[in-house]
């Protein structure tokens, strides 16, 4: 059992200050490191760059951390969640507008590129911005202008764009959803944030920190630590959404523990406790052909066709991996003890019955 108070001292926490809060980047692994040190170099060059990650990964703190370690650093950083705008109103957000340039537009209102003047504009999500929009964004890009809504008059930009994604931006540009003139220009630096699960022991780190500072926050008496069958949990885990998703189940077990060691987590807060047929497994959905119920096993095969062999052997897998992992409670190293198998061979099974692989 690994308690905080053993953690290494090679911890990795690189403040990043936005709008007063602190934002913690944390982590030793290679695959980290390599990806802090690409974002160190992108910054100091002013050009434009797009973060690629998966949810939950830590797009934004990367572009905080590549504004505030640029020579743009005391100017503002902006920034813009194209998911949360309508459509309609993204270019008027962006750009601003003229008193009159539209139903409500009583006064003027300076848009993100004009507040972000000197700075960065980070364009989250960037990939949903309308066509219309872009073409405007693609000659700031090449110009370094643009107009208001309502104005014809050229307003003249500073800015560095940083996007970010988690789209397949390429593809989009063949489906005729992004342009690819601006997808070039924009891609003078593509970084890519590593998914959680590729980050080995960074997991335990980010579990271990995020367990104290809600302790800190529950007034907790004790420092929560994690058993070893919590840790293989954490580790077996695919984490599809990233640190987000970690930082949530770790303060959720915290906040519900009566004592220091934490034994497991849910991972799955919309688990039905009243659910009163057993669940199916996240990592095992399949639904084979049905097979009618019967009290032995012999009498259950003489009830199948003989040509139903595979059936019969897809259903068996799926009901005793479903068996083993809630006995296992969630855990695959577990459940791969408690059937006799090795890990790389529950993995297997799993992989083989899901509708969709999340390992």
């Amino acid at each position: 059992m690994l308690r905080l108070a053993e953690l290494p001292n090679k911890w990795y926490i690189l403040p990043i200050m936005d709008e007063g809060s602190i934002k913690n980047y944390i982590g030793e692994s290679e695959i980290f490191l390599d990806f802090l040190n690409r974002l160190s170099d992108a910054a100091k060059v002013d050009r434009s760059v797009l973060v690629i990650g998966e949810r939950g990964s830590g797009k934004e703190i990367a572009a905080g951390r590549l504004h505030y370690l640029s020579s743009r650093w005391q100017n503002p950083l902006v920034t813009v969640n194209c998911a949360a705008l309508p459509q309609s109103l993204i270019e008027s957000e962006l750009f601003g507008y003229e008193a009159g340039a539209f139903t409500g537009a009583q006064k003027l209102r300076k848009g993100r590129f004009e507040e972000a003047e000197g700075g960065t504009i980070f364009l989250d999500e960037i990939g949903l911005i309308p066509l219309e929009v872009q073409e405007k964004i693609l000659r700031v890009v090449e110009y370094g202008t643009y107009e208001r809504v309502g104005s014809s008059k050229t307003h003249e930009s500073n800015v560095r764009i940083i996007g970010a994604t988690n789209s397949d931006l390429p593809n989009l540009c063949k489906e005729g959803k992004f342009k690819q003139d601006l997808l070039d220009r924009l891609s003078f630096e593509v970084i890519f944030v590593p998914p959680l699960r590729d980050r080995g022991d960074d997991i335990l780190l980010l579990a271990n920190y995020f367990a104290a500072k809600m302790a800190i926050e529950c007034h907790l008496e004790f420092t929560p630590y994690f058993s070893q069958e919590a840790i293989e949990i954490m580790n077996s885990y695919s984490w599809p959404g990233n640190v987000r998703e970690l930082k949530n189940a770790v303060e959720r077990a915290v906040y519900r523990s009566k004592e220091p060691e934490i034994r497991t987590l849910q991972l799955d807060p919309f688990l039905n406790p009243f659910n009163s047929t057993p669940p199916v497994s996240k990592e095992v959905q399949a639904a084979p052909k049905a097979i009618p119920a019967a009290t032995t096993l012999e009498s259950l095969l003489a009830t199948v066709p003989l040509s139903d062999l595979d059936a019969v052997k897809n259903r068996t897998e799926v009901l005793l991996l479903n068996r083993a992992m809630k006995e296992a409670g969630g855990n695959q190293k577990e459940a791969a003890k408690l059937m006799g198998l090795s890990y790389d061979q529950i993995r297997g099974l799993i992989r083989k019955h899901s509708k969709k692989t999340a390992i």
